[in-house]
């Protein structure tokens, strides 16, 4: 299956700030399964990240989401700035697991196998 995804390039490139205050920005979604530590970077119109979340909500995974596109200014920009640290191409959904793997765009074998 390919992992499907939106493109978010035309979103600031150069934060003069860090990340440090990503936390403030963050959604949390409650969960009956906490194993892995989730966190979703995503866009409020892509459809790949909607099925993301359904995946994440159906299957009953607690996770935290930020939708990139609806912060403004610098927040945007350290937000942003965080996505391409962590996926290069800047595509959503990108799914950050326990802080370390990443799954860039959506397919649900790869979910699965990393998740359930």
């Amino acid at each position: 299956m390919f992992k499907k995804s939106c493109e978010g390039k035309n979103y600031p490139r150069s934060p003069e700030k860090g990340v440090e205050t990503m936390e403030e920005y963050l959604k949390e979604v409650e969960g009956e399964k906490k194993e892995h530590d989730l966190l979703l970077f995503a866009l409020s119109t892509c459809g790949w990240c909607r099925k993301a979340r359904n995946f994440l909500e159906e299957n009953g995974l607690a996770y935290r989401y930020v939708y990139v596109d609806l912060l403004e200014g610098e927040a945007q920009k350290e937000v942003f700035e965080e996505v391409k640290k962590r996926n290069p191409r800047r595509t959503f959904p990108t799914l950050v697991v326990d802080g370390e793997e990443v799954i860039a765009g959506f397919s649900e074998d790869r979910y699965r196998e990393v998740l359930l």
